[in-house]
């Protein structure tokens, strides 16, 4: 077994071995509490100070301080709800249940049972008749000021948790927030569904997948990188308002913003555009805030930024015009467009069109100096292979992206239901894939086939809910909002001196 302190570890595990040398089991099977300690301080806030009950209470937790005065000890005890002082009395409890609470260690769990009261300087406690170890702890709790590696952190987040409130802070924001979205969509009707995870091919958004293999069945297939393409399918079988919270897994680097499996909302609703998905999409944010935080007005880099409906719509070209002072579009000669990017020293390949341009330029030029949070609406056809042609501009299409803080929030269409068209385009992103393109994707033929059997009009919309919860809850990285990132394997000290030595050998 691996262990940091052997010295600790060690003295931990001499007191497993006396306990089980008394006949008790340290690890028990269960202890029936009667009540959280939330419920505890709802049910007593009102104590004044030095006040004693004869209510005989059972609460659990992890023993997070143990300090001894003379007769008396004192220790806190946390559960999922919140902490509680306890009260340990030699004259209660005895001298050698006295000194048995006083052998356990910061980090075990244990169960009590005792009489509610506070002490004379105000604090709620349990004034202890009985305590149960549930689980030794063998490992010591960091320091009470956390942990302070960040790449430890995310790999022991167990012990993140435990140690560090800001940390538990986040994820309750995350947890508040989901449910927060839910209820919304649940009151409008919308349905939650299930898609598979295993698709035979990638589709629904431009990246690269990763691969596995089916052995029964003998063939390959991939983790999805989108929702979108089977929740369209059940609008085309007659669901009308549906959704998904889920994982989707791109093979792609690591950065502050990406992490190959992150959790997207995606939703799909019949007979409306994406103006209609605008609304529904401003509405919701706002309400995702005011319930996870309290308040539409976030921060974000040292500046406070409203959430409040409705947000400004302003086309890309707009946007490329007021923040590069240049005007660029679609049907402009492709030579024009590569002038302005070999201007703005973006690299092309060959066979992008005006549109791929463009929004390359919008991309290094504009995004990030969007505060937002803004719609961004209008974008070129080329890039845009599964939106809806634009009603008044056939070089566009009806898709608009959320910008907040500089970064894409959601992404959203009024969504193309004609299977030709349809075809044809995943025709094209067929043709880049053979021309080199890993993110490019072949025909799914039996989406068309769906696509063949009728789509209402339907308005769709992509949002991270990883990065909503790095606005909401005012983090920088993405690692900080989901509860077991990915992190490179973890290596012992001689590994990494040896890999060290490598690559100074290297250099």
């Amino acid at each position: 077994m691996k262990r940091v302190n052997d010295e600790e570890f060690d003295r931990r595990f001499a007191k497993i071995e006396k306990v089980r040398a008394s006949g008790v089991d340290p690890y028990p099977v269960r202890f029936d509490r009667d009540r959280t300690i939330a419920e505890l301080r709802e049910g007593f806030g009102a104590l004044g100070p030095g006040e004693e009950t004869d209510v005989s209470v059972r609460v659990a937790g992890r023993l997070l301080l143990i300090r001894r005065q003379g007769k008396l000890s004192f220790g806190t005890l946390r559960d999922g709800t919140g902490e509680v002082q306890l009260f340990v009395s030699q004259q209660v409890v005895g001298p050698e249940g006295h000194d048995a609470f006083d052998d356990l260690d910061i980090g075990d769990w244990v169960g009590v049972e005792g009489t509610v009261m506070t002490t004379r300087k105000g604090e709620l406690s349990v004034k202890l008749r009985e305590f149960t170890l549930l689980s030794k702890a063998l490992r010591p709790l960091p320091k009470w000021h956390g942990l302070s590696d960040v790449d430890t952190r995310y790999r022991q987040r167990y012990a993140d948790l435990i140690v560090n409130e800001r940390a538990r802070e986040v994820f309750e924001v995350r947890f508040a927030a989901l449910n927060a979205i839910r209820e919304f969509l649940a009151a409008r009707g919308y349905l939650e569904v299930e898609g598979p995870v295993l698709h035979e091919q990638a589709g629904g958004a431009t990246a690269r997948p990763f691969f596995t293999h089916h052995n029964a069945l003998d063939f390959d297939l991939v983790l999805r990188i989108a929702l979108e393409l089977h929740l369209k399918r059940l609008i085309v079988g007659g669901f009308e308002k549906v959704f998904e919270i889920g994982r989707v897994f791109r093979n792609e680097g690591l950065s502050t913003r990406h992490n190959p499996e992150f959790t997207m909302l995606e939703l799909y609703e019949a007979f409306v555009d994406y103006t209609d998905i605008m609304v529904l999409t401003e509405e919701m944010v706002a309400h995702a805030a005011r319930e996870s935080i309290g308040t539409t007005v976030i921060e974000f880099a040292g500046e406070s930024l409203d959430l409040v409906p409705p947000w400004p719509r302003l086309t890309m070209r707009e946007a490329i015009r007021e923040h590069a002072g240049v005007d660029v579009h679609p049907s402009m000669p492709i030579a024009e467009v590569e002038a302005l990017a070999d201007r703005f020293e973006i690299p092309r390949e060959s066979g992008w069109g005006a549109g791929k341009l463009m929004l390359e330029i919008y991309e290094k030029t504009t995004e990030h100096r969007l505060r937002g949070p803004v719609f961004i609406i209008d974008y070129p056809r080329e890039v845009s292979p599964l939106a809806r042609e634009h009603r008044d501009d056939p070089s566009l299409v009806e898709r608009f992206e959320v910008i907040i803080g500089g970064r894409e929030l959601a992404n959203a269409f009024s969504e193309l239901n004609d299977p030709i068209d349809q075809r044809r385009r995943f025709e094209s992103q067929a043709r880049l894939k053979e021309l080199g393109d890993d993110e490019a994707n072949d025909v799914d033929e039996d989406y068309i086939r769906a696509m063949e059997y009728g789509m209402p009009p339907c308005g769709g919309l992509g949002l991270g809910i990883d990065r909503l919860i790095m606005l909401l809850a005012g983090v920088s990285s993405i690692r900080e909002v989901i509860l077991f990132p990915l992190l490179r394997p973890e290596r012992d000290d001689d590994e990494a001196r040896d890999q060290d030595a490598l690559n100074q050998d290297a250099d």
